[in-house]
């Protein structure tokens, strides 16, 4: 994970500050604790909150794992990469590869979703149907390592991404940017 201090974070309060404050009664399950009434859902169930991408990219970006030399991982793998396309064919779904490929540390297959309501399907089913492999989930905002480290989140088991070729791959496209005269700031 990354460290959290090498970040800033806004208030998760930002724009509730002036609301009346909170009932601290339980509901009748006597532990839950009584919500205010809701007048809408919360956006965050239409699209993705900023700064996750909304766009052709897709929001999130689902990294799961097996081990190449492994053959009962591999063949668990091939079974669970053939019924994700079956069942989720609305999904991005990248071919398996039998070998590390980026900052990933072994062979992989990668699922992207959409929306939040995607996300939600997806994940409550990956949960159940991973089996032995592990998948590391993250958004997609412009900050390749942030997603890949603070903002990441893993089933299974956590395995070390190769961070330093994250941030050559920026550097990189930071100087092709600036190059091309199409840098930002």
């Amino acid at each position: 994970m990354g460290d959290p201090s090498l970040y800033t974070f806004s208030s998760p309060l930002e724009g509730y500050e002036s609301l009346e404050p909170l009932s601290h009664e339980y509901s009748k399950d006597g532990k839950s604790l009584i919500n205010p009434p809701s007048t809408s859902k919360s956006p965050a169930y239409n699209e993705f909150v900023h700064p996750i991408t909304n766009g052709i990219r897709g929001g999130f970006d689902i990294h799961i794992y097996y081990l190449q030399t492994d053959a009962y991982e591999t063949k668990f793998a091939t079974e669970l990469h053939e019924r994700i396309r079956r069942e989720f064919p609305e999904l991005r779904i990248y071919k398996l590869w039998d070998k590390p490929i980026g900052p990933h540390p072994m062979a992989m297959f990668e699922v992207n979703v959409f929306d939040p309501t995607q996300f939600g399907a997806f994940i409550a089913w990956l949960v159940v149907n991973r089996g032995p492999l592990s998948a590391l989930i993250h958004p997609n905002t412009d900050d390749e390592i942030r997603d890949h480290t603070q903002r990441a989140t893993w089933m299974g088991t956590a395995l070390p991404l190769n961070v330093r070729m994250l941030r050559e791959m920026g550097r990189k496209e930071q100087k092709t940017h600036t190059t091309n005269g199409t840098r930002d700031d």
